[in-house]
C-alpha cells in the first residue's frame, strides 16, 4: 500500500522550473509518508512529475517505484495490490515482455503497452495508479470498480494535479483552498462527500470504476466497468449458489493473503470477518493471527463473539478493549489524516483496531463489502417493509403506529428496536426512494439543512443534493424497469457507488494508513460481486420466511455458504454493525469537546452554522433525546476537520 502524487501540464510544450518542481513534488509526497513510510521514488521531466511512497509488502527489497516497461516509453506508480499480477506477469513473459522485479506495481506499464486503456479490465485488486505515456503524452489514472484506494485531482496553473489524500494536493503551491458549500450539503445530509465532488471547489474524487485521460489539453473519464443485475437463463438452486459462492472465497481469500510481510485478519465477531476469517485459516500452515476491539458498554461490544470464533478456528486471538478514556485522546490525532469530513462514527475504533493490529503485523484482512453484495443492511429491508407498511390504512399509520413509535424511550443499545424504528418512519416522509433510502442512516435530512446553514453558506446554486445518487440508481442494469421489482437491488448499487466507496472504504483507507497498515477485503472481488449480482433477490435478502419480519435474513446465500464451516449461532445472530454510543458519550466525557468546538462564538466567527439551531441540537443530545446525537456528531467532525483543513 503506498500514497501517489504528482501532476502533468494541460499544455505539453510548456516549460517548467526543475528545481522547485523537485521540491514540490518532494512536499507533495511527504505529506504521504504516514501511507508508505518504507521508501520515496520520483519521476520528474518537462511535462509531468510523479511521486510515490511506498509500503513495502511485495518484493521488499526490489519493488521500488516508480516502474517502466522495457524501453521506459511507459512509467507507472502505485496505491494498491495487484492480486493476479503472477497471472498477468506469465501472459506478458509469454509476449516477450521481460521483468527486473518481483513487485505487482510492474504489470502496469506493461499491461499499459499491450492493451492501453483497455488494460484496467484484466486486473483483479484494490488500486489507484498513473501511468504516464512519454510517446503520446498521455497521462493516464484509473481507481478501482469499488473505490478501495483514493484518488483526487484538480485542475491549477495550467496542470492536472492529482494525489491520494487531499493533503498532498493541497501542499501544491497552485491549488487554492476554497470550501465547495454544495459538497458541504451533500456532507450533512450523507455523512460523507460522494464523488465526483470533494470539500473542496475545484478538486474532485474519481468515481470508484473510472479513469481519467489527460491527452492534448483535454481530459476525459471513462467507466472502466459495469456491474450487471441481470439474471442467468438458468437459475441455480440456493445449495448451488452456495457451494460456488464457497469456491469463490476460498480464491479470493487466498489470493490477498500474498504477502512478504505478516498478516492477520481483523474479527468483529460477525459473520462477515469471521467467513474471512475461516476461508484465511483454512489457507494457512499455522494459525493466523486475528484482531479485535472491546467495548465497554455491552451492547456494543463483540468481543465475546470474536473470542468464540477465534477458538473455534483456531487462531492466535488479540483482543483490545476501547474506552471513552481512550478516546478522547484520538481526536487530535484524527484530525490530522480525516483529509475530508467523514460522520461515520466507526472510524474511531477502525483507527484503534488499526493501529492495534500494526504492533503485529503489515497486512490485514476485513469483511467489508458483503453487506452491500449481498444485501445485509437494515435499510434494504426498510424498503421492503415500507412497500407492505403503506398498504395499511392511512388513519393505523399516522395516528396508531407512528404515534406509538414516537413515544417510545430513547435507547442507548445499539441497532436498539427505538433506533431503527424512527428512523424508518423519519425516511417515509420522503416518497423519493432515492432520498428515503439516503435518509434513513444520514445525520440531517434535507429539508434541516437550510435552517442550520447561515446565509452565507447556503449553496447559491441549489443544486439537487441526491443528483448524483439518481444517476446511479437509474444506471444499472437490471431485467425490468419497474423499480418496484427490482428496489432491493437498486440500492445495492447505489450503495456500493456511494455508500461503499466515499463511506466505508475511505474509513478503512484512513484509518489503516495513518498507521501504514494495508487492510485487504475478500469479499470485493469482482468475480464474487458479479456472480451476486445475477443471483435472484431473494438469495441475498429473503422475504418469504418468518425471519424476515425480524430482519434476520440479509445475506442468505452467504449465510448457506459458511453453513457447517462457521457456529450457526455466529451466522443467525443479529447485525450489530461497527459502531460507538455515541448518544451516551456526548453527554459524558465527549461534552467539554462538544461544548468547545461548537461554542456560539466560535460558530458564529466561523460563519458556517446557525448557533442557535447547533445549540438546539445539543442541547436535545444532553437532556436524553438520542435523535439528535448523529446530528451532533457530524457537526463535531466537521469541526475537527476544518481545524485541520479547513479554508
Amino acid at each position: 500500500m503506498c500514497g501517489i502524487t504528482g501532476w502533468a501540464h494541460l499544455n505539453t510544450y510548456s516549460t517548467a522550473n526543475h528545481v522547485d518542481d523537485a521540491e514540490t513534488i518532494r512536499r507533495m509526497c511527504n505529506r504521504l509518508i504516514h501511507r508508505g513510510p518504507d521508501s520515496q521514488g520520483f519521476y520528474l521531466e518537462e511535462d509531468v512529475a510523479l511521486g510515490i511512497q511506498r509500503l513495502a509488502v511485495i518484493d521488499i527489497v526490489g519493488g521500488d517505484q516508480p516502474c517502466f516497461n522495457q524501453d521506459h516509453s511507459a512509467v507507472a506508480v502505485q496505491n494498491g495490490e495487484i492480486y493476479n499480477f503472477r497471472e498477468l506477469k506469465k501472459q506478458l513473459s509469454d509476449l516477450g515482455h521481460r521483468f527486473i522485479s518481483g513487485t505487482d506495481t510492474e504489470v502496469l506499464p506493461h499491461l499499459y503497452e499491450v492493451y492501453g486503456k483497455r488494460m484496467v479490465a484484466k486486473l483483479n485488486g484494490m488500486f489507484a495508479f498513473a501511468i504516464w505515456d512519454k510517446r503520446k503524452k498521455r497521462l493516464f489514472l484509473a481507481r478501482d470498480e469499488f473505490g478501495q484506494k483514493p484518488l483526487y485531482y484538480g485542475i491549477f496553473g495550467g496542470k492536472l494535479i492529482f494525489g491520494s489524500e487531499l493533503n498532498a494536493i493541497l501542499s501544491h503551491p497552485d491549488v487554492t483552498r476554497k470550501l465547495n458549500y454544495h459538497a458541504l450539503r451533500q456532507y450533512l445530509v450523507y455523512d460523507y462527500v460522494p464523488a465526483p465532488y470533494s470539500i473542496f471547489e475545484g478538486i474532485f474524487k474519481l468515481p470508484a470504476g473510472h479513469t481519467l485521460t489527460l491527452e492534448d489539453g483535454r481530459v476525459t473519464i471513462e467507466s472502466s466497468w459495469d456491474l450487471s443485475y441481470k439474471k442467468n437463463k438458468v437459475v441455480p438452486s440456493i445449495d448451488e449458489a452456495a457451494e460456488e459462492l464457497r469456491s469463490l472465497l476460498a480464491d479470493s481469500t487466498r489470493l490477498r493473503m500474498e504477502s512478504d510481510v505478516p498478516l492477520g485478519v481483523m474479527l468483529s465477531g460477525g459473520l462477515d470477518s469471521a467467513s474471512i476469517a475461516a476461508f484465511a485459516q483454512q489457507h494457512s500452515a499455522k494459525p493466523i493471527k486475528t484482531f479485535c476491539v472491546g467495548f465497554e458498554e455491552s451492547s456494543y461490544d463483540e468481543s465475546r463473539k470474536a473470542r468464540r470464533i477465534a477458538e473455534y478456528l483456531g487462531t492466535e486471538h488479540f483482543e483490545e478493549r476501547l474506552s471513552i478514556d481512550k478516546i478522547g485522546g484520538l481526536f487530535s490525532e484524527i484530525g490530522s489524516w480525516l483529509g475530508e469530513p467523514l460522520a461515520d462514527p466507526s472510524m474511531l475504533p477502525m483507527f484503534w483496531l488499526s493501529r492495534f493490529a500494526r504492533k503485529e503485523v503489515t497486512v490485514a484482512l476485513g469483511g467489508d463489502g458483503a453487506d452491500e453484495v449481498f444485501a445485509g443492511y437494515p435499510s434494504y429491508f426498510a424498503h421492503k417493509l415500507a412497500e407492505q407498511y403503506e398498504k395499511l390504512p392511512y388513519f393505523l399509520r399516522r395516528h396508531v403506529i407512528e404515534n406509538a413509535v414516537g413515544r417510545l424511550p430513547s435507547s442507548k443499545h445499539n441497532m436498539s428496536v427505538e433506533f431503527l424504528a424512527k428512523r424508518f418512519f423519519r425516511s417515509l416522509s420522503d416518497l423519493d426512494p432515492v432520498a428515503r433510502h439516503i435518509s434513513f442512516f444520514g445525520s440531517f435530512m434535507n429539508a434541516d439543512v437550510n435552517a442550520l446553514l447561515t446565509n452565507e453558506a447556503c449553496d447559491p446554486n441549489s443544486q439537487d443534493i441526491y443528483a448524483e445518487a439518481r444517476t446511479w440508481f437509474d444506471k444499472g442494469e437490471f431485467d425490468t424497469a419497474v423499480v418496484s421489482n427490482n428496489i432491493i437491488e437498486r440500492m445495492q448499487f447505489l450503495d456500493m457507488n456511494t455508500y461503499l466507496a466515499e463511506d466505508i472504504m475511505t474509513k478503512v483507507d484512513r484509518a489503516s494508513m495513518a498507521v501504514s497498515l494495508e487492510i485487504r477485503s475478500p469479499f470485493l472481488d469482482r468475480r464474487i460481486v458479479q456472480f451476486a449480482a445475477q443471483l435472484p433477490r431473494n438469495f441475498k435478502l429473503k422475504c418469504d420466511t418468518p425471519r424476515f419480519a425480524f430482519g434476520r435474513t440479509g445475506k442468505f446465500v452467504l449465510k448457506k455458504t459458511m453453513s457447517g464451516v462457521l457456529p450457526d449461532s455466529t451466522i443467525w445472530q443479529k447485525k450489530t454493525g461497527f459502531g460507538i454510543p455515541v448518544a451516551s458519550w456526548l453527554r459524558g466525557k465527549l461534552n467539554p469537546l462538544a461544548h468547545d468546538l461548537l461554542d456560539s462564538h466560535r460558530l458564529k466567527k466561523q460563519g458556517i452554522f446557525d448557533s442557535l439551531v447547533v445549540q438546539k441540537h445539543l442541547k436535545s443530545v444532553e437532556s436524553g433525546l438520542a435523535a439528535s446525537a448523529k446530528a451532533v456528531w457530524s457537526l463535531l467532525v466537521f469541526q475537527i476537520w476544518f481545524d485541520n483543513f479547513g479554508p
